[in-house]
């Protein structure tokens, strides 16, 4: 059967034969034994519901092992034949270009250049999913592939429930992934619920079919650590950022750190996935050796290098060693799925990669002892750093979260509203204040066509935009702007691209509709491909989470997710092709609500209406936020978009006198 014909079979209606376990992939962890035998049962029927009843019989024992052996069911033998890529757009079959478009997205993220665990259909972060198992893509391939332009299709934590009559203006899809009752959303309700085969960890932008691998994050990641170097007045250049993880959109890391010119060190347990990074060229090198390490990095310093060295080992050790040789860390993180400590986020340390996957299935409770032991010594390690220098920030994968929760010691002496850990979220001290609040953020961008020749028209396009606003934009955002144009020249020497022809730029509401207008004019002029614009979830408006995107919200609100209820809601009659809400993210389940977007550009009129009525609304929903919470920079960011959108009328908030408040 030809790629369009399977497509179009969806389910099919003769089992392909069973597909053998491919021990050279990346698999997902084991997960634990959690279900009850009547909910196994209620398992297997929840799975086998796909299926018609002739095919139960066969099907049934195998679902059972699966259950059993990988605590999922995951029905690997649906997994397609064909290679997983995004094709170019007219290559789907499909009777509504915004549905091939979706289809490509979704394609993208299971592309094994791009996905984590590609066979268990996880993108990133160990745990987020595009789907629960492969009856659920090939279902919603087939729902794509045929619907039209006045439907809708339905998206319940990766089943597709069906497709809805609509019209034209209204999404194409509308994803939800994980949207629990408040009181289910521990992490083994996650657990057992994701074993039902009812709910999934959408993550932010694997479940919403937004993610663009490891470039999503690398932009951010350079602002980030520029911005980090510039807090403690230094130069990049031989200096030296101590971090860990590799697997999804922690792989950023040593290519970020390049780019800004320092000297990275990321550790990363799985020999797989450092593996993948190294032949990516998103590192440099790999050293299993700590005295190798420290010799290499003692080198990188002496000679002022630019280098990315991946370090094949727990991130305790490193920060041990480095204490015990006397080596000054400048900028200090971790990245760490510490939003899934107990099933394969974070290991512990002194336990082979092997061993501690082995007890995370078959000893959970030993597991958790193990890697809240680890935490506490891996906090402890880092204080000694702190207290020589070393500027340490939480990069938002709950590190301090679970560390507390572990009784490590990383509570502020007096902590404050907001401000209950000795170290700060990036968020607090970087990227809040000099991007959130200002409005910049994570615009993204896919070239349908496939072609590189056209992301390089758009990059070309983009700069072209972003210097034209530059020479009129106020002070207070020239760094932004100097930094984003900065990013973008270089976008195409970096070779950021894996997977999809994309891109990542930080950008305002005007930046990122002046840049989408450009975009659209030059598909209606025939000079490049239809676009499919989008954002990480990890915005200015798309997420509530109190220990990350929120977390420089002082005004009690940061734990309130209306924010990003509103800013999907507001997409989707705005003009967005799709949207989607979901519970967890980058710091765990139950500790963050986030929304996004995808929206196609195809040269029309109707796009370029849509697209400045979305982005607009997009951005300034959470600048309003944040200035109600009486954050100065996003203050001044509300004020100057109303000055240029007359229809735009936000509450402003008065400020209280320090000396009249403190003389109750």
């Amino acid at each position: 059967m030809s790629f369009k014909d399977q497509i179009l079979e969806g389910i099919p209606s003769v089992l392909p034969p069973a597909k053998p376990y491919d021990d050279a992939i990346n698999h997902a962890p084991k997960r634990k034994d959690i279900l009850s035998d009547e909910e196994k049962k209620l398992a297997l029927q929840n799975a086998l519901r796909y299926f018609d009843p002739s095919q139960h019989a066969e099907l049934l024992p195998e679902f059972k092992n699966e259950l059993k052996t990988y605590g999922r069911i995951y029905m690997y033998r649906l997994r397609p034949d064909y290679k997983m890529y995004a094709r170019p757009l007219d290559e789907y079959p499909a009777k509504s270009k915004q549905a091939a478009a979706i289809m490509l997205m979704i394609q993208n993220n299971l592309d094994y250049a791009v996905a984590q665990h590609p066979h268990e259909l996880i993108t990133y972060g160990g745990n987020g999913a595009v789907f629960s198992n492969w009856a659920q893509y090939r279902l919603t391939m087939k729902y794509l592939a045929e619907m039209n332009d006045e439907q809708t299709l339905t998206m319940y934590s990766g089943h597709p429930m069906g497709l809805f009559p609509s019209h034209k203006e209204a999404p194409r899809v509308v994803v939800t992934n994980g949207m629990m009752i408040p009181n289910y959303s521990k992490p083994d309700d996650w657990e057992k619920f994701n074993a039902l085969g009812v709910t999934q960890y959408g993550q932010m932008t694997a479940g919403s079919y937004m993610y663009i691998g490891p470039q999503g994050i690398v932009h951010g990641t350079t602002i980030t650590v520029l911005n980090g170097f510039r807090k403690i007045n230094k130069s990049p250049k031989g200096n030296l950022f101590v971090t860990s993880g590799l697997g999804g959109m922690s792989g950023a890391q040593p290519k970020a750190g390049t780019i800004a010119g320092c000297i990275t060190v990321c550790a990363e347990v799985n020999p797989k996935i450092t593996q993948v990074r190294l032949d990516q060229g998103w590192i440099d090198e790999k050293i299993s050796d700590l005295d190798e390490l420290v010799n290499r990095v003692k080198k990188a310093k002496a000679d002022q290098e630019t280098v990315s060295i991946a370090y094949l080992g727990n991130i305790v050790d490193v920060w041990e060693k480095f204490d015990q040789e006397n080596i000054h860390i400048d900028l200090g993180s971790d990245q760490t799925s510490l939003h899934n400590p107990w099933a394969g986020g974070y290991y512990p340390v002194d336990i082979s990669f092997e061993d501690a996957n082995d007890m995370m299935a078959n000893n959970p409770e030993l597991f958790k002892e193990k890697v809240q032991e680890t935490l506490r010594r891996h906090a402890k390690a880092i204080n000694k750093h702190t207290e020589k220098g070393t500027y340490f920030f939480d990069y938002g994968n709950a590190f301090l979260l679970e560390a507390s929760r572990a009784g490590a010691d990383v509570m502020a002496d007096n902590p404050t509203l907001g401000r209950e850990f000795k170290f700060p979220s990036y968020v607090q001290d970087i990227m809040g204040p000099m991007c959130f609040d200002y409005g910049f953020g994570p615009f993204r961008w896919v070239c349908t066509s496939g072609k590189p020749e056209d992301l390089a028209k758009t990059d070309q396009i983009a700069c072209k935009v972003l210097e034209e606003l530059k020479t009129n934009s106020p002070e207070e955002i020239q760094q932004q702007m100097a930094d984003n144009i900065q990013w973008i020249k270089g976008a195409q020497a970096n070779k950021l691209v894996v997977g999809s022809q994309a891109r990542i730029l930080y950008a305002d509401a005007e930046g990122r509709t002046k840049i989408a207008k450009a975009f659209n004019d030059a598909i209606a002029q025939g000079e490049i491909g239809y676009v499919v614009l989008g954002r990480d979830h990890h915005d200015v408006s798309g997420t509530d989470s109190p220990y990350r995107e929120t977390s420089n919200i002082y005004d009690g609100s940061r734990f309130t997710a209306d924010m990003a209820i509103q800013n999907v809601i507001g997409d989707s009659f705005r003009g967005a092709t799709w949207v989607s809400i979901h519970n967890g993210g980058g710091v765990g389940w139950g500790e963050v609500i986030n929304g996004g977007f995808g929206m196609v550009l195809d040269g029309s009129k109707d796009a370029e209406r849509r697209l400045k009525s979305m982005l607009f609304w997009d951005v300034n929903n959470g600048i309003s936020r944040r200035s109600w919470a009486r954050n100065d920079e996003a203050i001044f960011a509300i004020k100057r978009a109303m000055e240029a959108e007359p229809n735009l009328k936000v509450t402003l908030p008065n400020i209280v006198d320090t000396d009249l408040l403190n003389s109750l």
